[in-house]
C-alpha cells in the first residue's frame, strides 16, 4: 500500500510540474502524446462495461436500435468500422471489443466511444450527414478517443490521490466505477484531446480507399450550412475552421491517396434506419 501511495503520489507530482512548466510534449510525427494515465487497459475496459451497463438500463434516455431488427443498418457501421480496424493503425483494435450501438434520437447530432471501444452514433447525426467519409470520418475520431485513451486521462486529472489509490488498490469499488461510468457520458474533452483525435481519424483512414480527411468534410458541411441546425457540441470545441486546415494538411502531408466518399451506399444506410 505505501509503494501504491509513492507511486500515485510520484505520477501526479510529476503532472503538476510538466504542467507548470507550460511544456506539451509531441510525438514524433507532432501529434500530441498521451497524457498522464494511471487507469490500467483493464480499468479501460471495466470502465467501458459499465458505461454500456448504463446505457442498456437506461432504454427512455437511450432507445438503442436493436441490431437484430435493423441488421442492414449495422452492418454498414461495421464495414466501416472494420476498415478502421484492418489498417494497423489502432493500438488497441484487438484488445478492445470496438462494439457499435445505434441510439434511436434524430434531433441528436453525436457520437461517442466510452473507454474500451464502446462506440455509440445518434440516428440524427447520421441522417443529418451525406456521405460515408463524412461519418467515417466522425467514427475514427471517437475511437482516437478510446484508443488514445483520453477519457481516462481525463478522470486522472478529475480525481484526487485516494480515490485513484483506492482504484488501484483493488478494494470494493462497485459503487465508485458505477458513479464514474454514468459521468463518462458528460464528459467534455480538452482541445488538445480534440486535435489529437481529429489528427489520429486522419491517420487511421490513410491508409484506406476513403477520404483521409473525411472528419474535414464533416466541419465543411456545418460550416457551408449543411442540415438545419449544427451539432451543440461544437460550441465547447475547436474552430471548425481551424479543424478543417489542420486535417487537410495532415491528409496532405502524409500523402493519403484514398478518393472515395461513397454517396450512394450512404443513401442506403440512412434508408435502412426507422
Amino acid at each position: 500500500m505505501s509503494r501504491l501511495r509513492s507511486l500515485a503520489i510520484f505520477l501526479l507530482l510529476s503532472l503538476s510540474s510538466s504542467t507548470s512548466s507550460g511544456c506539451k510534449k509531441k510525438t514524433t510525427d507532432d501529434v500530441p502524446s498521451s497524457g498522464l494515465n494511471l487507469f490500467s487497459l483493464e480499468d479501460d475496459l471495466k470502465l467501458g462495461s459499465q458505461v454500456a451497463a448504463e446505457i442498456d438500463s437506461k432504454p427512455n434516455d437511450y432507445p438503442l436500435l436493436d441490431s437484430a431488427t435493423y441488421p442492414q443498418a449495422y452492418a454498414h457501421l461495421y464495414r466501416m468500422r472494420n476498415a478502421l480496424l484492418t489498417t494497423g493503425k489502432i493500438q488497441y483494435a484487438d484488445k478492445f471489443p470496438w462494439r457499435i450501438r445505434i441510439i434511436r434520437d434524430d434531433n441528436t447530432l453525436n457520437a461517442f466511444c466510452a473507454p474500451g471501444g464502446y462506440i455509440y452514433v445518434y440516428t440524427g447525426l447520421i441522417k443529418y450527414l451525406r456521405t460515408e467519409a463524412q461519418l467515417i470520418g466522425v467514427l475514427g475520431h471517437e475511437m482516437a478517443h478510446a484508443d488514445r485513451r483520453h477519457t481516462t486521462q481525463l478522470l486522472t486529472q478529475a480525481y484526487g490521490v485516494q480515490t485513484l489509490l483506492s482504484l488501484l488498490t483493488g478494494g470494493d469499488n462497485q459503487d465508485l466505477i458505477s458513479q464514474i461510468a454514468a459521468n463518462l457520458i458528460l464528459l467534455s474533452f480538452s482541445r488538445d484531446h480534440e486535435r489529437d483525435a481529429d489528427a489520429h481519424s486522419v491517420i487511421y483512414l490513410c491508409p484506406t480507399e476513403y477520404r483521409a480527411d473525411g472528419a474535414a468534410d464533416f466541419f465543411e458541411y456545418i460550416l457551408q450550412g449543411g442540415g438545419t441546425r449544427p451539432p451543440a457540441f461544437l460550441s465547447t470545441h475547436p474552430d471548425p475552421g481551424e479543424r478543417v486546415q489542420n486535417i487537410r494538411t495532415r491528409a496532405q502531408n502524409m500523402g493519403c491517396a484514398g478518393t472515395q466518399i461513397y454517396e450512394e451506399r450512404y443513401a442506403q444506410l440512412v434508408a435502412a434506419l426507422p
